[in-house]
């Protein structure tokens, strides 16, 4: 489905100034109303509470704040400006063991570097087609990790939205 994203705010965190302009590039290719940029976590926390965004894209490596570190204020922290903010990290780092801690600190989707204008705006279509529901746990605050369709949650706290 092709969408209008002329309405959308997004914010670019990447401290690479090659790789942000790259990132602006892409968005505004697809359409992207507004995007607001930051060269780190820390910086990007700071506007974050003064500009609200739709999603962010944000990078893995920064310092000195770096994507991670982000994401959790961004899902924990008591004064975050959205803890249900559309987060895409956007990273180099592809192992399994580093997608697996974006997902476990609250990412929503991830994207390889590098990155193109088509897988993109297939990652922003993922946050706007399908939204995942937010979960709450005792160690875990962000979008519902498993993305199998159907199937029944057998884990420790199975029980506890039913009051056992």
């Amino acid at each position: 489905m092709a969408y209008q994203f002329g309405k959308i705010r997004v914010m670019v965190v990447e401290d690479n100034p090659h790789m942000r302009k790259l990132l602006k590039a892409l968005l505004a290719a697809i359409g992207v109303g507004e995007i607001v940029e930051a060269t780190d976590g820390g910086v990007a926390w700071m506007l974050m509470k003064q500009n609200p965004v739709d999603f962010a894209l944000i990078d893995w490596e920064m310092y000195p704040v770096n994507g991670l570190t982000l994401v959790r204020k961004i899902r924990t922290e008591p004064d975050s400006p959205n803890h249900f903010l559309p987060i895409i990290m956007v990273t180099g780092y592809t192992e399994r063991e580093r997608v697996m801690r974006a997902r476990d600190v609250g990412v929503t989707e991830f994207l390889a570097k590098p990155v193109s204008a088509q897988t993109l705006a297939q990652r922003i279509e993922e946050l706007i087609e399908r939204p995942r529901p937010y979960v709450r746990t005792r160690e875990y605050f962000g979008p519902c990790r498993r993305r199998k369709k159907g199937g029944i949650y057998i884990g420790p706290e199975r029980r506890a939205e039913l009051g056992a």
